[in-house]
């Protein structure tokens, strides 16, 4: 018996996925997404938050002013 009679093919391995089941991982991709965005928003707004509630100090710390502070604050969470 040499290597190549010990390995033999049933077919299932290169089967490819139903429609079905092709759809549903584009779902799930499409949803996976849409999570991500979301999370990235929310991170965006809540960062956001904390430069209007840092003292003057803590901004020029970071080399921002109040009135920069103040205009990223504000601007919407998509943005």
């Amino acid at each position: 018996m040499n290597t190549i009679d010990t390995f033999r093919y049933d077919g299932a391995e290169l089967r490819r996925p139903s429609g079905r089941r092709r759809f549903i991982d584009r779902v799930v991709f499409v949803l996976g997404s849409l999570a991500s965005q979301i999370g990235r928003m929310l991170e965006r707004r809540r960062g956001r938050l904390a430069l209007l509630e840092m003292t003057d100090e803590q901004l020029k710390d970071i080399g921002i002013s109040r009135c920069d502070a103040h205009r990223e604050g504000i601007r919407p969470f998509w943005e």
